[in-house]
């Protein structure tokens, strides 16, 4: 039987540590946005942070700039999305909330669920793409 262990996630592809961490950093900072400013700024503040890593590593780290930008583009999609169904409420004098708030708890917690893989996955290397983004930052 050959028991051989592999390498490191990201040791293969030549991603360092340091690298790995920052793209970490730059799903969960979208995590830690939305739950700082969900009282008074909502889906704002969750691609602020990826926004940040995004331009102070874009010219310096490949892997960073490029999960911080699908960070980014996966945060202002969602945005856009709570912003319609909010819009959604509104025309419907708020009747249509008994249609908007269910999809906005789904919204959310795919939301919850994705970053949280996104991370998981830049931190092992891998280039995590996420479904449904609109690619508005190239």
């Amino acid at each position: 039987m050959n028991d051989i262990n592999p390498a490191p996630a990201g040791v293969d592809s030549g991603i360092s540590a340091e690298e790995r961490q920052w793209a970490m950093f730059a799903h969960l900072s979208a995590l830690a946005g939305g739950i700082v400013t969900a009282g008074w700024a909502g889906s704002i503040g969750c691609f602020i942070g990826p926004l940040v890593i995004w331009l102070m590593k874009k010219d310096t780290m490949p892997f960073v700039a490029d999960q911080a930008r699908e960070a980014l583009n996966f945060n202002i999609t969602v945005a856009i999305i709570f912003f319609a169904l909010f819009v959604l409420t509104l025309v419907t004098l708020g009747i249509g909330v008994v249609l908007t708030l269910p999809i906005m708890i789904l919204v959310g917690l795919a939301w919850l669920v994705f970053t949280i893989i996104a991370a998981i996955k830049a931190n092992q290397g891998d280039r995590y793409r996420y479904p449904l983004t609109l690619r508005l930052v190239k």
